[in-house]
């Protein structure tokens, strides 16, 4: 098909539909890329233009490609105050440090360029990073590097002292004497400046301190470098600028699409730069800076300061918002200026030590705190997932932390640029956050109510799912009558699935549903997020009729088959015995044809028609005489109604189902039960009247004992008229009586 080649619009088109994909991404397309701007059309326009530049002549691209390069280099030292170092552009932003790795090996150890892994086996480097770095970074390094992943030592943060996501300083040190003692050679450390979880940073200042008293490289990466820029820097970040290398990704800081992360380094043999790919001789390698030149030229000084200031506008303008919240709980490393806010849905309990002796339940008591944190975990993680999906142009996300648990994270640095987020946004966001916060409150309250609820009705089971973010997880258990594992399965999962549709059904503010789609409980009806004045017992209730009536429908089915079957056969049974019994009344020789007609012509046999009828809801077989007699279908006895909650009767009007009513409602609904009561007992000693319209029919010639007694009660009652019946009334009941 494509020997012959394609024109350039039928590629553009083929390009244009593999872009947008299918029809309803089109809109998540088009939103991504209405945010470039002509800053990210600067960055595209680079990659054309490397292109073009890559087949000038060799003098001509030398030259240019040295301007780009030293200009790009230059103005980046100087924006994030990193003097006379140099540059490396690379893709992946796990190159550069790759790079310095390298950098490192060659310069500590004279002969690796002619020895190899030779020199290493005989002293083994060592490469430390914090335990709250990137994840699987020492592993890409080792891998990259051809090293065992002895030679990566992961360095605990602080427990006691200081922020829980700092690199321990005194562990560290610990760690570097005993490495040295054992004959192995500290050969790089890797600190952040902005933890990619909680962007926290690390103590630089003592770091570099123990780098230099141990001959030791240092790198740091991370979001907070990005606050290099601005005019205050926190003495923190600001010690960054001592460090032996940095990566920047200015990309996602300021929002240019396809632009290469960057490198800062210090080091004074080019020769080394060049055995470690930190530098190139190609005069096109050189080119990957062109899209960053352009765009910092489009931009310029101003124009990049005030992105990342605004990015740190938004950050602080959303964590003044959180102090004012209850129940949630921040992360962050400085008040005054944190570029990444952490924060987390946490609700503290006052009593909770004080409950239970210590020595006996302390096991009890560290199940409890267990099952919370996952319980807590479990509803930030809805958390996360709902204001981004309400405020898109947040960026919020969630992140996973070892101490904090599951928590909700905005880092405007990373995403702002990119997804155009303003003031407005983060407003928007904390006000879907006071929405959402009653929810989370009310529906962890009202768990275990619902759990005891469950527990004490007969016919469910509560399903324990810690990892459900809602009001649990109830099950219908059916009479079991000796059915095998696989039937019983079966007919479980067609109960619940029924059940499921039935309460779905609902006029209802709730959500039932299956669970999630992978890793929850089969046959489960899950029910979702509730508000506070959720009625549980209501809901318990009617699950459990619901579930009762579906097993009694599901039970009658089952057993119609056998009943219709029993009862065919006994109708046959009856039927061949009224035939023998025929046989006999008639006699032998009304069976012959001629015979029998000449005996029936003169004495005609006359015999009822006697047949059967099955009756269904007793499952027996009853004689069809009654029918033939009365000209018509004799009528079954209803079965009774399906009983339903008491508390949905006493539903008010316009008032949803599993709601509880207002403590005004309630004393209106009580007062008005109670006034109706007493109506009716008034009602109830009232005597009986006659209606001033109604007829006597024909007096019967023969009256039972019974029926005499009434009327002779009704006589007597008639005598006493209330006060509220006209004089023309008690005439006409008098008139009456005198007929009678």
């Amino acid at each position: 098909r494509y020997t012959s080649g394609q024109d350039m619009v039928s590629i553009l088109q083929l390009v244009q539909n593999l872009m947008h994909g299918e029809e309803e991404e089109e809109t998540s397309q088009a939103y991504r890329l209405q945010n470039v701007g002509e800053q990210g059309h600067m960055a595209l326009l680079g990659h054309s233009l490397a292109a073009y530049i890559s087949v000038l002549d060799r003098e001509r691209l030398r030259k240019l490609t040295t301007r780009i390069l030293s200009d790009t280099t230059l103005w980046l030292c100087r924006l994030f105050r990193y003097e006379n170092g140099s540059a490396y552009y690379h893709e992946d932003d796990r190159e550069g440090l790759l790079k310095i790795c390298r950098l490192v090996i060659h310069t500590r150890y004279e002969d690796y360029t002619v020895e190899g892994f030779n020199v290493l086996y005989t002293k083994q480097p060592v490469i430390y990073i914090s335990s709250a770095a990137r994840t699987g970074l020492g592993q890409v390094l080792c891998n990259q590097l051809g090293l065992p992943l002895s030679c990566m030592c992961r360095v605990p943060c602080n427990t006691m002292f200081g922020s829980q996501h700092q690199m321990d300083v005194a562990l560290l040190d610990r760690l570097i004497k005993d490495d040295v003692e054992s004959g192995k050679l500290p050969l790089l450390l890797v600190a952040n400046a902005g933890t990619p979880g909680a962007g926290h940073t690390d103590k630089l200042g003592r770091l570099k301190e123990l780098c230099e008293q141990y001959n030791m490289w240092l790198h740091v990466e991370g979001v907070n470098l990005a606050t290099l820029a601005l005019g205050y820097v926190s003495s923190s970040v600001l010690a960054s600028t001592k460090c032996d290398s940095m990566t920047l990704t200015l990309g996602s800081w300021l929002g240019l699409p396809a632009v290469p992360a960057v490198t800062l380094y210090r080091h004074e043999d080019p020769s080394l730069s060049l055995a470690a790919g930190l530098t190139s001789s190609q005069p096109v390698e050189k080119l990957r800076a062109l899209p960053l030149w352009l765009s910092l030229q489009y931009l310029g000084h101003d124009g990049i300061v005030e992105r990342i200031k605004h990015a740190s506008q938004l950050s602080q303008r959303l964590l003044e918002n959180l102090k004012n919240l209850d129940f949630i709980k921040t992360s962050v490393e400085d008040e005054l200026s944190s570029p990444v806010v952490v924060f987390k849905f946490f609700r503290e309990y006052s009593n909770r030590d004080q409950t239970s002796h210590a020595a006996q339940a302390s096991a009890i008591q560290h199940s409890i705190i267990s099952n919370e944190r996952h319980i807590y975990d479990t509803f930030n993680q809805w958390l996360g997932e709902q204001l981004a999906q309400l405020v898109p142009a947040s960026g919020v996300d969630v992140v996973e932390l070892e101490d904090e648990g599951t928590c909700v994270r905005f880092s405007p640095l990373m995403t702002s640029a990119v997804l155009g987020t303003e003031i407005q946004d983060v407003d928007q966001l904390v006000d879907c956050l006071k929405m959402k916060i009653p929810v989370l409150t009310s529906t962890l309250q009202l768990r275990e109510e619902f759990e005891q609820e469950v527990r004490r009705t007969v016919g469910l089971l509560y399903i324990e799912d810690l990892t459900w973010p809602g009001l649990g997880v109830v099950r219908y258990n059916y009479h079991n009558d000796g059915k095998n594992d696989d039937k019983q399965e079966k007919e479980l999962e067609k109960i619940n699935t029924e059940l499921l549709k039935k309460l779905n059904e609902l006029e209802s503010d709730l959500t039932f549903s299956l669970g999630p789609e992978f890793g929850g409980q089969k046959n489960c009806v899950y029910i979702g997020m509730v508000t506070e004045d959720l009625d549980v017992s209501e809901l318990v209730e009617t699950i459990a009729a619901t579930g009762r009536e579906i097993e009694e429908n599901s039970r009658l089915l089952e057993n119609m088959t056998e009943v219709v079957r029993k009862g065919i056969q006994e109708a046959q049974l009856q039927l061949q015995k009224a035939n023998e019994e025929r046989l006999l009344e008639e006699g032998v020789l009304r069976q012959i044809p001629v015979v029998g007609s000449v005996l029936n012509w003169f004495s005609p046999f006359q015999a009822s028609p006697k047949g059967r009828t099955f009756n269904l809801t007793a499952g027996s077989l009853e004689s069809t005489e009654s029918t033939y007699v009365s000209k018509a279908q004799g009528t079954c006895t209803t079965p009774p109604p399906t009983p339903t909650s008491s508390l949905a009767k006493q539903r008010l009007p316009g008032q949803k189902i599993f709601k509880r009513s207002l403590r005004s409602s309630d004393a209106f609904s009580e007062t008005s039960s109670v006034s109706h009561c007493d109506d009716l007992e008034k009602m109830d000693q009232r005597p009986p009247t006659l209606s001033p319209g109604q007829e006597q029919g024909p007096l019967e010639t023969e009256r039972t004992e019974e029926q005499k007694e009434v009327a002779q009660a009704t006589k007597t009652d008639t005598e006493d008229i209330p006060s509220d019946k006209s004089p023309h009334d008690c005439t006409k009941v008098e008139e009456q009586e005198s007929q009678r």
